[in-house]
């Protein structure tokens, strides 16, 4: 394996990790009022970044790794609970818009993945919410259920879709830098 790319990478993927943590710090606030807990932040913005740079796993493991570090710096509140829900979200959606970018490395591909990635993370959240919820915030599995449509599921379409277009754009603006274009799976 060759060593120049092995420390490019790992040092690239840890600069994308400390912005997604950054990101979070900086950039965090509920959309529904009513379901405050339910936050936008940008943090998967750098994961996504880095999926499309080196595949699907490496934004996996990004995931997991700044999802730990999230949730006992910047989000502790939200402890285990904020862990669990951030490595099944944004690890849904970096591995299928992952596969599918690294199938189809065009901007229709890219927007492709990046669609299909949210739709999975949505569905993947709602089902996610109804068993996990409950336990974290000790409340009937009835009374989350009730959130699903005009809650949670708006919640995770707006703010997976809002990343997605900063991904894009980023991404596409950022690729034409010689550097990165080497780096590109």
């Amino acid at each position: 394996m060759n060593t120049t790319f092995t420390t490019r990478k790992l040092t690239t993927m840890g600069l994308l990790a400390a912005i997604s943590i950054i990101l979070v710090w900086m950039i965090h606030f509920p959309i529904f009022p009513a379901t405050a807990f339910l936050e936008y932040d940008p943090a998967d913005i750098p994961i996504i970044f880095a999926t499309f740079l080196y595949g699907p796993l490496s934004g996996f493991l990004l995931t997991v790794i700044t999802s730990v570090i999230q949730g006992v710096t910047v989000s502790a509140g939200s402890g285990i609970y904020g862990i669990i829900m951030h490595i099944l979200a944004t690890g849904c959606y970096v591995l299928v818009a992952g596969l599918i970018y690294s199938k189809w490395k065009t901007l229709k591909g890219m927007i492709f993945a990046l669609i299909c990635g949210t739709l999975c993370a949505t569905a993947v959240m709602g089902v996610a919410n109804i068993f996990i919820t409950p336990i974290f915030m000790s409340v009937p599995t009835d009374a989350v259920i009730a959130l699903l449509w005009p809650f949670i599921i708006p919640f995770n379409l707006i703010k997976i879709s809002v990343n997605s277009v900063f991904s894009a754009v980023l991404f596409k603006a950022l690729e034409r830098i010689p550097l990165l274009k080497h780096n590109h799976i």
